[in-house]
C-alpha cells in the first residue's frame, strides 16, 4: 500500500508553481540578470538561481554574457527564454496541430489567391488586433511613454508577453542605470521623469504567429504598421522572434532627438488606412543593455 505524503507533493507543487513564475518573467523581462529578478519576484537571489539551473538543464532558458565597458570582475550574466521555453509557457491550443493547420491555410491561401490574400489576411488580423488595443491606449491619456506601456499591457493580455525599455543617450544612460535594476521594465509603469529617455523599445517576448511569421513577413509589417497607427507615431522593427532573435522588438520614438521634449499624440482618433507609415528611419543614439540595435 502506497502512503502519499502530503506535504512533500506539497511542496514540489509550491517548486513547480515558482519556477513557473520565474520562466514567466525571464519571457517577459529578458535579457534580465537573476538579481533583477529576484527583486521583481520577491524571491532571493539564491533561489532565483536554483530555478535557473533547472530551467537552463531543461532548455528552456539560456544564459548570456553582458560586454562589460569597463570595470573588474565577472561579466554579469543574462538570460533568455528559449524557443522550449516560450511553447512551454503559450496558453494551451497555441501549439501543436495548431501551428501546422495556421502554417497549411496560409501556404493555401498564398497558392490560391498569391502574396496579396496574405498580405490583405495579415492587415485584417492586425486591424483586429488594433480594434482590442485601442481602448487600452485611449484610458492612458495623451503622452506617448504611457500609450507605449498601455499597449504593452494590452499585448500581454494577447499573449504577446510584451514589456518596454527605455533608450537613453550615452551619457545619461550610466547616470540612469542603478544595480539590481531590471533591464526591462514590465507593462503599466511609466518612466521616469528623469526627461533623458528619447524612445522606448516595445519588446515581445512571445508571438502567436512567430512560428509562420519568418515565411510570411506580411504578418510583422502588417502588426507593425498597426502600432504606428495606435501610437500615432512612425516605429521601427529592429529585431523578431521569427528571425531567431530572443524577442521581437520595436522602437518608439517619445521625445525630439534634437529638442529632447516630449512627443504627445496629436490625436487621438486611429487612422483605418491600410497603407503602411512613412519609412523615415529613427536616430537610436544607443540601446540599452540586451535590446537589439537597428
Amino acid at each position: 500500500m502506497h502512503f502519499r505524503d502530503d506535504a512533500v507533493v506539497e511542496s514540489v507543487d509550491g517548486e513547480s508553481r515558482t519556477r513557473r513564475r520565474v520562466l514567466s518573467a525571464v519571457l517577459t523581462r529578458g535579457p534580465v540578470t537573476a538579481g533583477a529578478l529576484a527583486d521583481a519576484l520577491g524571491l532571493t537571489p539564491a533561489a532565483v538561481r536554483r530555478h535557473l539551473d533547472a530551467l537552463t538543464a531543461d532548455g528552456l532558458v539560456a544564459a548570456h554574457d553582458l560586454v562589460r565597458t569597463g570595470g573588474r570582475g565577472r561579466p554579469a550574466r543574462t538570460v533568455t527564454a528559449t524557443a522550449a521555453g516560450r511553447a512551454a509557457v503559450r496558453p494551451r491550443g497555441g501549439a501543436g496541430a495548431g501551428e501546422e493547420l495556421a502554417a497549411a491555410a496560409l501556404h493555401r491561401l498564398a497558392a490560391l489567391g498569391g502574396r496579396e490574400a496574405v498580405t490583405a489576411f495579415a492587415e485584417d488580423r492586425a486591424r483586429a488586433l488594433e480594434v482590442r488595443c485601442a481602448p487600452a491606449l485611449a484610458a492612458a491619456g495623451p503622452g506617448l511613454a504611457e500609450r507605449v506601456d498601455a499597449l504593452a499591457g494590452a499585448l500581454s493580455h494577447e499573449g504577446y508577453a510584451a514589456s518596454t525599455r527605455p533608450v537613453v543617450p550615452p551619457r545619461a544612460s550610466a547616470a540612469r542605470r542603478a544595480p539590481g535594476r531590471a533591464p526591462g521594465r514590465p507593462a503599466g509603469r511609466a518612466p521616469s521623469a528623469a526627461g533623458a529617455v528619447h524612445a522606448v523599445q516595445l519588446c515581445q517576448g512571445a508571438c502567436p504567429v512567430a512560428h509562420v511569421a519568418g515565411e510570411f513577413p506580411e504578418l510583422c509589417r502588417a502588426e507593425t504598421d498597426a502600432f504606428s497607427r495606435l501610437l500615432g507615431v512612425h516605429v521601427q522593427r529592429l529585431a523578431t522572434l521569427a528571425h531567431g532573435e530572443h524577442a521581437c522588438t520595436t522602437h518608439v520614438p517619445v521625445a525630439s532627438p534634437r529638442s529632447g521634449t516630449s512627443t504627445t499624440r496629436a490625436t487621438s482618433r486611429t487612422s483605418t488606412s491600410p497603407t503602411s507609415t512613412s519609412r523615415q528611419t529613427p536616430r537610436t543614439t544607443a540601446s540599452p543593455e540586451g535590446t537589439h540595435p537597428a
